[in-house]
């Protein structure tokens, strides 16, 4: 937690204010007692009823002032908790972004959307009652024992002895809790996570009838998330109860005290009655503060699983990073006995792949599903950093060029096609914001998506969420526009024409061989045709490099680029 504590920095007045206003209200409410011991020895038995009037304005007077200054501490008790809130939760999401994608493999999706929405409010909600219970309650416990010493000795004992059994008692069932509700937090991210899969997996789920499958998945997960929340419901629960019957103990004892006190004229009743009055303000703050302790474990749990996210990092950048990347550097790309292992353990994804790309070359990647097309596309802008060997842009390694001069020199079409929520335009301006909307208009040209751009209304056409409201090879051709309008010196295409017929897909790659920024392109797909008229082509078997070479030459030479093809045209050449 001590690490999240920076993000009150902006609200040090707040979080000394609220206290503040806090501990003034509870000075209030430590004096009504004193006021009601008055009214019953000076006022009622005095029948003294100037005495009862002005006691009663005093106590009415009491009420309103703590009533306002109640008010004003919840005010920056609150501003001080959603402005934590926020400023945590954006640096959290930035914190994320920064991740690269074996950080994300291994955080998990659902992990990572648990830390930004429920852990995040439960620690605001932890910081609200902080600022608004931990001073207060524990002031008006020392107070009414202080109040209690300075009416009579020998009675206030029994409010030490309350406290030290009530410190202990929360103590024991705070150890006990906390880790409880960090383990219910983590069963909470595989509820999540299922959910998550089901909701984007529905079709599947339906196509092979696993519905009652997936639901007993769920009934077992969930079952654990809600034995280990009413496990530290059971223990939290503890808290009310004992607290009731330690202060109400002790109550009772106060009065047989008190009793023998009165019969020997060492107090009056109204000291008695303002006795009884501490020992109750001390049972209701101690119930506040009982619950004010589950909130706390509750954030403490919810701050470990926040930093657990922080304390996630990605490699930095080399002290002397590259800023500027000459195309005329040759070649472009090249692996030298490349290797990669996607966790420690694991074996090679993809191993000793070397192959060069020249300017402006067209240069072809084939191979099965799970050859490890992918993971060479994603070692290029240095998604990935491989285990062994080297990956070089322009002549300079991928881990010494500025992140940013690479990803703007690499533009990369991925296999999954994402659009999201706005326009057309806002969609076609990621790569490039200050784009002219005929910059725009000749990358959707070059694309083939003209006519999808005409039939959604232009470039103000809407885009849902995921671009639901466009088919996949629409989205698809929108990703490559997208791509293309930010003129990248280096295009890969991942598979990125999987969804488009023949006829569509060697317009496209028409287009961009006569695109004028004239770029490198590395071409990935499972399809020959796709790839038969690229300059070189690299075939890859289960992540070895099997072949390397143009479409005639791997026909001759390479038993599996010649099996790939076979498979898709039968031996009839096309």
């Amino acid at each position: 937690m001590k690490n999240l504590l920076k993000y009150l920095g902006n609200y040090k007045k707040e979080c000394i204010l609220a206290p503040l206003f806090k501990m003034l209200e509870a000075l209030f409410e430590l004096t009504v007692p004193l006021v009601i011991a008055q009214m019953i020895d000076k006022g009622i038995r005095e029948n003294a009823a100037a005495n009862i009037v002005r006691s009663f304005a005093v106590l009415v007077a009491l009420a309103v002032i703590g009533l306002c200054v109640s008010c004003i501490a919840q005010y920056f008790a609150a501003k001080a908790a959603t402005g934590f809130s926020m400023r945590l939760r954006h640096d959290l999401f930035a914190h994320i972004l920064s991740f690269g994608f074996s950080e994300i493999d291994n955080v998990g999706t659902s992990t990572m959307i648990t830390r930004m929405t429920s852990d995040v409010n439960i620690l605001q909600n932890g910081v609200n009652m902080f600022l608004r219970l931990f001073l207060r309650s524990p002031f008006i416990v020392a107070g009414a024992m202080i109040m209690a010493f300075t009416i009579d000795f020998k009675s206030a004992l029994i409010f030490v002895l309350v406290i030290a059994s009530l410190a202990v008692t929360v103590y024991v069932i705070m150890k006990t809790n906390i880790p409880l509700l960090t383990r219910a937090q983590k069963r909470l991210d595989d509820v999540l996570c299922l959910v998550r899969e089901n909701l984007s997996g529905a079709r599947v789920v339906r196509a092979f009838t696993l519905e009652e499958d997936q639901i007993a998945a769920f009934t077992h997960t969930n079952a654990d998330l809600t034995h280990i929340q009413k496990l530290a419901g059971k223990v939290s629960g503890l808290l009310n109860p004992m607290t009731y019957v330690i202060v109400n103990l002790a109550i009772v004892l106060l009065i047989r005290v008190g009793k023998i006190q009165i019969d020997a004229g060492i107090l009056s009743t109204g000291q008695i009655v303002a006795l009884y009055n501490y020992m109750s303000q001390i049972l209701l703050e101690l119930i506040k503060f009982a619950n004010l302790i589950v909130t706390l474990n509750k954030a403490f749990a919810s701050g470990e699983r926040v930093n657990e996210i922080f304390g996630i990092r990605t490699d930095s950048e080399a002290e002397n990073p590259v800023l500027s990347l000459n195309i005329n550097d040759e070649p472009v790309v090249e692996f030298r006995n490349v290797s990669l292992k996607y966790h420690e353990g694991a074996d090679d994804a993809v191993s000793n792949i070397s192959f060069t790309v020249k300017r402006g070359e067209t240069f072809g990647i084939i191979g099965g599903t799970g050859a490890g097309k992918t993971t060479v596309a994603n070692l290029i802008p240095a998604f990935y950093k491989a285990s062994e060997g080297e990956v070089l842009v322009c002549g300079n390694p991928v881990d010494s060029i500025e992140t940013g001069v690479l990803r703007r020199f690499v533009g990369i079409v991925m296999q999954k096609s994402v659009l999201f929520e706005g326009t057309i335009r806002d969609n076609l301006k990621w790569g490039s914001p200050d784009a002219s909307d005929e910059e725009l208009l000749t990358a959707v040209n070059a694309a083939v998506c003209s006519e999808v751009v005409e039939e959604k209304g232009g470039l103000d056409g809407h885009v849902e969420a995921g671009g639901r409201n466009f088919s996949g090879g629409q989205r698809q051709r929108l990703s490559i526009a997208r791509t293309l309008a930010a003129r990248p010196k280096l295009l890969i295409l991942d598979d990125s024409s999987s969804a488009l017929d023949y006829m569509t897909d060697k317009k496209l790659r028409e287009n961009i061989k006569g695109l004028p920024f004239k770029p490198t392109v590395i071409i990935i797909a499972q399809r020959t045709i796709s790839v038969r008229d690229c300059d070189n082509i690299l075939v890859l078997d289960d992540g070895e490099q099997v072949g390397l070479g143009t479409h005639d030459e791997l026909l001759k030479s390479c038993e599996v680029y010649r099996e790939i093809y076979d498979s898709q045209y039968r031996k009839e050449d096309v």
